[in-house]
């Protein structure tokens, strides 16, 4: 839609067309958030071994953003109360942004928050261990 005369004018348009009226615009826009996804033993701040690349991948991505903000939330499946899930998921948190700084990340640029059972990729009934919920959520942007 366009605003002509005082009147709002709408059609179709396509990508040449946008590109021609707002590609400074376009230019301007942040990274698209990345996100990556590190695992842990049932019941423990210990990343599972698949999970070391995943971590790799991560930081090898972080010198290549012009500036960045790192997300970490932790996770955990359903088995154990609410408030245990929610300690642990910090922990988990926790232990990956200590990871991060121990790699040369500054630990300004790292926001840790814990979720518990709350946000589970695989939904499942309270009390169902599932290794896809035990997770830390590392977003970059």
């Amino acid at each position: 839609a366009d605003i002509r005369g005082g009147r709002i004018d709408t059609g179709v348009t396509d990508r040449q067309r946008v590109d021609e009226a707002y590609g400074d615009l376009t230019l301007a826009q942040p990274a698209r958030a990345r996100t990556f996804v590190v695992r842990f033993q049932a019941s423990s701040e210990q990343l599972t071994p698949d999970s070391l690349p995943v971590l790799a991948e991560a930081l090898a991505l972080l010198p290549r953003l012009p500036a960045v903000e790192l997300i970490v939330t932790g996770h955990t499946d359903r088995v154990g109360t609410q408030e245990a899930n929610d300690k642990l998921s910090l922990a988990r948190a926790q232990a990956v942004s200590e990871l991060l700084v121990r790699a040369g990340v500054a630990r300004e640029l790292i926001s840790v928050v814990g979720r518990g059972e709350r946000e589970p990729l695989v939904p499942t009934a309270d009390e169902v261990a599932e290794p896809g919920n035990r997770r830390v959520d590392i977003k970059l942007r």
